[in-house]
């Protein structure tokens, strides 16, 4: 598998991060580039949310899901939400 040359982030998941704090906006670079190098990492959902990939990953000590696309052809990662498990699937459903 090729490395992803591209990321993207939608405004939804720009707006989330601007309010991280510091030690959080740390966890999530180290998560975003670990997803950059393999973007098999997360696991695919089935359904409704067939798009998107979840990849699980602690930041400050908690359970945080991040939920993104790839595609192979362009090479290119898109971030699309970033928040707790409760409520996740749900407000990714309202997005798309």
């Amino acid at each position: 598998m090729a490395k992803v040359t591209r990321i993207l982030q939608t405004p939804s998941f720009r707006k989330t991060v601007k309010k991280l704090n510091a030690n959080q906006k740390k966890d999530l670079d180290t998560a975003v580039k670990a997803l950059a190098a393999n973007p098999d990492l997360g696991n695919s959902k089935k359904g409704d949310l067939s798009f998107l990939l979840v990849y699980k990953f602690k930041m400050a000590k908690q359970l945080t899901l991040l939920g993104y696309s790839y595609d192979d052809a362009n090479l290119t990662l898109e971030l699309m939400a970033l928040d707790s498990h409760e409520n996740f699937y749900r407000d990714i459903k309202r997005r798309s």
